[in-house]
């Protein structure tokens, strides 16, 4: 999580202290357990902050319904499981970009990057040059996630939050496991430099090596989830732990009524001990004492019903403080129209509005900083005003889209009315081709009409040679 601090007090960003780094290096680990605990409860290992986790629900016996890796497998489908695509402004060009992203699976990417933002709140990406296959000197541009538990952004305390560098830091382990110490990478707005230390408070750093990168900023971008940098499920945690709790205690409750004791009345055990036979002991009728001699078995009696009322109560109260539809709910089956569905999906909509928002504001980012680098390698590009438009990737009825699409021609351009149909990531793409359908129709028709073609030709259409007018 990006971290503030007072410019003046920076000194050279470009060179920041070791003083700097390992105070936001230990300012950031504050917000590791945190962190952590967001991710274990979606890998099916939930604890709370300041406990040891030692083993998972299975190895204790527990029921875990894992609702919260249900939220975020289901918010990264909704969000970039149709690509996002970009438009150059008018009179600009970005072609150059979208062929680098396409070049460094940029898709795969988003998926990853979403998966983090859903998870943890925020997520991170790095941008690097990495030395092309086959190749000694050809680089390729590249950007991958980095997990926010290792990368620290710093920023100014200004309402900008202007970037001012970036701290990454990994562990090293020798080949028996032991760890042998950290590599510590700065990001500046002009180099990477490496240390080496034993431990993060940087004492002991020394220097590995120094490169300039020519991205012309930080080469790391921070994405925020929302405002408040939450995980898609963090509020929910509670009402995740509760429904578990419920349904471990129904499993258990099960287990003891098959475990029931039995209760004898007016019965009476034999004196002497059952004979044994195989090693097995030998049944024995119980003389009846008394008259009126029951049996009967010792219940922790439970209203099934109930229970299942007040579970069906916690499992709609998650979905919908967590805007993710239960996709197994029957009001979801059925021919429905896209209307009626999008205002059974209105809450996941509007949750869905605001994180595009602040997905938008990293990627416009991500845009600058490949512009940058193109430039570098002298290739024309101008990404300033590129619209980015997010698919999301919902139930429609496609024959709906389409329809719309026909009636809005004469007031709306093909070219932003195309967009609305999820599958075509570059609309320009597809008017295109759409053209030179049209135009090999045409050809078709005026060959089966018996038209002569342009490209054709016949002896007819050659001037007379001198001399043949006379004949």
């Amino acid at each position: 999580m990006a971290i503030k601090i007072d410019r003046e007090l920076a000194g050279d960003i470009n060179n920041p202290s070791l003083e700097l780094i390992a105070y936001v290096i230990k300012e950031h680990k504050k917000d590791i357990p945190r962190l952590q605990m967001l991710f274990d409860y979606y890998d099916g290992k939930p604890h709370k902050i300041g406990k040891d986790v030692t083993d998972t629900p299975h190895d204790r016996g527990e029921v875990y319904v894992n609702n919260a890796k249900y939220v975020t497998d289901n918010m990264v489908g909704f969000t970039v499981g149709s690509p996002i695509s970009y438009a150059a402004a008018k009179g600009k060009n970005i072609d150059p970009i979208i062929d680098a992203f396409n070049l460094m699976k940029i898709k795969k990417h988003d998926k990853e990057l979403e998966k983090d933002l859903s998870v943890f709140g925020i997520g991170y990406e790095l941008h690097y040059l990495s030395v092309k296959p086959g190749t000694a000197l050809e680089t390729v541009l590249k950007i991958t996630k980095i997990d926010p538990r290792g990368i620290i952004l710093v920023v100014d305390d200004t309402v900008d939050n202007n970037k001012l560098f970036a701290v990454r830091f990994i562990e090293k382990f020798d080949l028996k496991g032991k760890r042998t110490g950290f590599m510590v990478e700065v990001y500046t707005s002009k180099f990477v430099i490496y240390y080496f230390t034993k431990s993060l408070n940087m004492k002991d750093a020394v220097i590995s090596k120094t490169k300039p990168h020519y991205y012309g900023d930080v080469p790391v971008v921070e994405y925020r989830n929302n405002e408040e940098k939450q995980g898609d499920y963090e509020q929910q945690l509670s009402q995740i732990d509760g429904y578990n709790k419920l349904q471990t205690d129904r499993i258990k409750d099960k287990e003891n009524f098959v475990k029931a004791i039995m209760i004898l009345y007016g019965f009476s055990l034999p004196e002497e001990k059952p004979e044994e036979v195989n090693g097995s002991l030998v049944i024995q009728d119980a003389p009846v004492k008394s008259e009126g001699a029951s049996a009967e078995y010792l219940t922790n009696t439970f209203q099934e019903s109930e229970v299942q009322v007040l579970a069906k109560a916690l499992i709609d109260d998650f979905h919908k403080t967590s805007y993710v539809p239960d996709l197994n709910d029957e009001k979801f089956g059925g021919n429905i129209s896209g209307e009626a569905m999008k205002y059974k999906l209105l809450g996941l909509l509007l949750a869905l509005a605001t994180k595009i928002g602040y997905f938008e504001d990293g990627l416009v980012q991500r845009l600058k900083l490949t512009e940058n680098m193109l430039r570098v390698k002298a290739q024309k590009v101008d990404a300033e005003g590129a619209k980015i438009t997010f698919k999301p990737n919902l139930p429609i009825n496609r024959k709906d889209v389409i329809d719309q699409i026909k009636e809005s021609q004469e007031f709306v351009p093909l070219l932003i009315s195309l967009g609305w149909l999820d599958d075509i990531d570059d609309p320009k793409e597809a008017i295109e081709l759409l053209n030179e359908q049209k135009e090999e129709n045409i050809k078709l028709a005026q060959k089966a009409a018996g038209v002569q073609s342009e490209d054709s030709h016949s002896d007819l259409d050659d001037p007379p040679e001198e001399g043949e007018e006379n004949d």
